[in-house]
Formats: C-alpha cells, sequence, structure tokens
C-alpha cells in the first residue's frame, strides 16, 4: 500500500486543475531511494540445550560471525542500522558482527524470533510442528514482513543499507514474500549458518535478489547449516 496512488486522497482532488494537480500530488508521494536490505542468518548454535537462553554460538559459531561481520565491512558500505531478533542466538551473532561495523545503531525486535511462517509444500517428514504453531508464528513473521519489507518512504533522500539478523524460515519467508513467489515454497530454500542474503527494494516497489545465502567469504571447513 506505498503505491503513490493509494496515498492520494482523491476526494479532495481540484476538479478545475485536474491531472496537472494529480500529477504533482503524486510526485510528492513517490519514493526516490534504494533500500539495501542485508538478511544474515545466525551462526552454528547448541541446538541441544533444553531453553532457549541456553542455545549459545558454539565456538565455530562465533568464528562465523567473525567471518561474516569482517565480509560486511569489507563492503564499505554506510549501513543505516541493524535489527535483530531478539532470541539468545541472533544476539549474540550481532554481538560480534557489530564490532566490526562500529557506530551502526542496533535494534532487538521479537517480529523476527524464529517460528513456522507457513505450512510447506511439498510436506517433509522430518519436520511437523503443531498445526496452532503455524497460526502463532505465521501471522507475526508476516508481520515482519510488511513492517521492514517495503520501498523507501517518499522523505528518504539517499539509498539505505540496512541489515536484519534473524533466523532461517523468517529468511526463506521473507524472500519468497518479496519476490512474489509462492510462499509456501520457503523450505525449498537453504541457508548456511551466517549467510548474507542481499534483497534491494527500488522506488517503484520493485524487488530483487542479488545474493541468497551467500557464505562464500568462508573457508569450506567453516560452512555448517545447523
Amino acid at each position: 500500500r506505498r503505491e503513490p496512488l493509494s496515498l492520494v486522497n482523491l476526494r479532495k482532488r481540484n476538479l478545475e486543475s485536474g491531472e496537472e494537480e494529480l500529477a504533482s500530488r503524486l510526485d510528492h508521494y513517490k519514493a526516490k531511494a534504494t533500500r539495501h536490505i542485508f538478511l544474515i542468518r545466525h551462526s552454528q548454535y547448541h541446538v541441544d540445550a533444553s531453553q532457549e537462553k541456553e542455545r549459545t554460538l558454539t565456538p565455530l559459531g562465533r568464528e562465523q560471525a567473525e567471518l561474516t561481520g569482517l565480509r560486511l565491512a569489507s563492503l564499505g558500505l554506510k549501513f543505516n542500522k541493524i535489527v535483530h531478533s531478539s532470541m539468545t542466538r541472533a544476539v549474540e551473532t550481532t554481538d560480534i558482527i557489530s564490532k566490526h561495523l562500529p557506530g551502526v545503531s542496533k535494534v532487538s525486535t521479537d517480529l523476527l524470533r524464529e517460528g513456522a511462517p507457513i505450512e510447506p509444500d511439498p510436506p517433509v517428514s522430518h519436520w511437523k510442528p503443531e498445526a496452532v504453531q503455524y497460526y502463532e508464528d505465521g501471522a507475526r513473521i508476516e508481520a515482519a514482513f510488511r513492517n521492514y519489507i517495503h520501498r523507501a518512504d517518499a522523505k528518504q533522500q539517499e539509498d539505505s543499507y540496512e541489515i536484519f539478523i534473524c533466523h532461517a524460515n523468517v529468511i526463506r519467508y521473507i524472500v519468497c514474500r518479496a519476490l512474489q513467489f509462492p510462499p509456501e515454497g520457503w523450505l525449498r530454500l537453504s541457508l548456511n549458518n551466517g549467510s548474507i542474503t542481499h534483497l534491494v527494494v527500488r522506488p517503484d516497489g520493485r524487488v530483487a535478489l542479488r545474493a541468497l545465502g551467500d557464505t562464500g567469504f568462508m573457508p569450506p571447513d567453516k560452512i555448517s547449516r545447523s
């Protein structure tokens, strides 16, 4: 709902000035900047811990986060902010990555927590959450998509570079929704720990995927998917 025409109150349109005034008002609501969105999957963590707060990063996971931080820093971009999931493994990944990006503000959110976004098609035998989980998590993850993945505000003058550190299911769902692919196919995508997915949202609302789950900057022995 960020198409300029949907933001103009057509009832107030001046019939005398007609199309000229409408074009001028539409131009006022048009986005001018491009948003670059970097979706980072958290690093490897202790999956067998009974409580979420105990699912901390493994030694390998900490190395992966360092490598991802170095890679992001090497891009030479002026990052605007880091938004991260409030789950322990995402917080720890953020803390390590942010050391390589001094001065970039961090914001924590529950919207990006891991979950079951939508029942996958085709189904898989090794992962079958309770049906109620789709209703609880799905609405939240869809809210995250709508809240964070959109064209720039019309007031934004320069291109922005934003980092979102979260989880595989969330990233896969967001990619399918952003590209207008059937979201039920999210589980067909695979993401390594510490990987970088790069979405571009242009001023007209068109979305391009420049990278999906990139870990080419990591040595082969540092790559994992747990």
